[in-house]
């Protein structure tokens, strides 16, 4: 096990222009796993190869256990990598692919065997140790390629998107086991997704990058409840927050017919800022109730106990749509004109030029 620090590392590939991974510093505690999220393109896994030594630093440092790792070839790391793609010998059974770097290495085949063993029991891989990939299941197939990384006992464990290629039952059961299995071995964890699920339900923290740039670094709760800025709070959750353009009246945002109070340092001097209100944060009444936004329905989902509306504020011209939680009891129907009101003590704060939380 042990710790890692990335030290204002910068991964600037040629012909571009603008760096893929720009300074980021992220101190990475032994034995924690950590969640890299963000969308598509935003450097989360150029990040996770640049600590396994698969891409250069080009500025900055990564360091494990207090060692700058610049020069430290990939395979003198003691980092094991689980990728996307399970990356398995189709021709061997799955205790050759997961005793094949043990062997490679120069171990004897009795300790690698008993490696495997133990790595299999840990899985629930025992009984499937003769099967080669084929006559697998994708979700066991993902379980050989974890067992191969854990047999090597490393100091970090990378893994980049491992869940992608599963279906959604699937992942659901099988970032429970990873989670756990982390738990267990207690290897500190580097876990790259773009599914906020998945790194609000595994993190022990999450770190959010946006362009390449750091955002912010937290539990998963703190950045629900409290997201550094409109980027982290549109990002995490699910459905998004709604995020509305307010005008600042007497210390008061108000919006389509509501209005909720502002702190001073929260800009009650300024003109405009951005209101964030959570789905859940709303409460919804009929339409003869005088306060809050009047919203007219266009969608509503059933998942059972909840139910998310979708509309469109009844003030003309261009307005968002919102997103509003209720239940089963309270559902409206399409067409519906429905008002509803922010709980005030919910609702965060942005500055409207910035993003940045107020």
């Amino acid at each position: 096990m042990a710790s890692v620090y990335f030290d204002g590392a910068t991964r600037l590939h040629k012909g571009n222009s603008k760096p893929s991974v720009d300074r980021v510093t992220l101190d990475i505690q032994d034995g924690e796993f950590l969640v890299l999220v963000g969308p598509s393109g935003c450097g989360k896994s150029t990040t996770l190869r640049m600590l396994a030594g698969l891409e250069p630093v080009d500025k900055g440092r990564v360091l494990i256990d207090g060692h700058d790792q610049k020069g430290v070839r990939p395979r003198d790391r003691d980092v094991a990598m689980v990728f996307q793609s399970y990356a398995l010998y189709p021709n061997m059974s799955a205790e050759e692919n997961m005793a094949f770097a043990l062997r490679n290495a120069g171990m004897g085949k009795a300790e690698a065997h008993q490696r495997v063993v133990e790595a299999a029991e840990i899985l629930e891989l025992a009984p499937l140790l003769k099967r080669k990939p084929g006559q697998m299941s994708g979700g066991q197939r993902q379980r050989v390629a974890m067992g191969r990384a854990i047999v090597r006992n490393p100091k970090v464990f990378c893994m980049d998107e491992p869940l992608s290629n599963l279906d959604a039952k699937l992942r659901v059961s099988t970032r429970a086991q990873i989670a756990a299995l982390q738990r267990r071995l207690g290897v500190t964890t580097v876990y790259v997704t773009h599914d906020q699920t998945e790194a609000m339900t595994m993190g022990h923290r999450v770190a959010v990058l946006q362009d390449g740039v750091l955002q912010q670094v937290d539990t998963p709760e703190e950045l629900y409840d409290r997201p550094r800025n409109t980027f982290v709070a549109g990002f995490i959750g699910s459905p998004a927050i709604n995020l509305i353009d307010a005008g600042v009246r007497d210390g008061r945002a108000e919006f389509f017919g509501a209005s909720v109070p502002l702190e001073r340092e929260q800009g009650g001097s300024a003109e405009r800022v951005t209101i964030g209100v959570r789905p859940e944060s709303w409460t919804i009444s009929d339409a003869l109730h005088k306060d809050g936004v009047a919203l007219k329905v266009d969608m509503v989902e059933s998942l059972g106990a909840e139910v998310f509306v979708y509309g469109e504020p009844e003030v003309g011209g261009d307005a968002p749509r919102l997103t509003v939680r209720t239940d089963k009891k309270h559902r409206p129907e399409v067409g519906d004109i429905v008002r509803v009101t922010p709980a005030a003590e919910e609702v965060h704060v942005f500055d409207a030029a910035t993003g940045d939380r107020l």
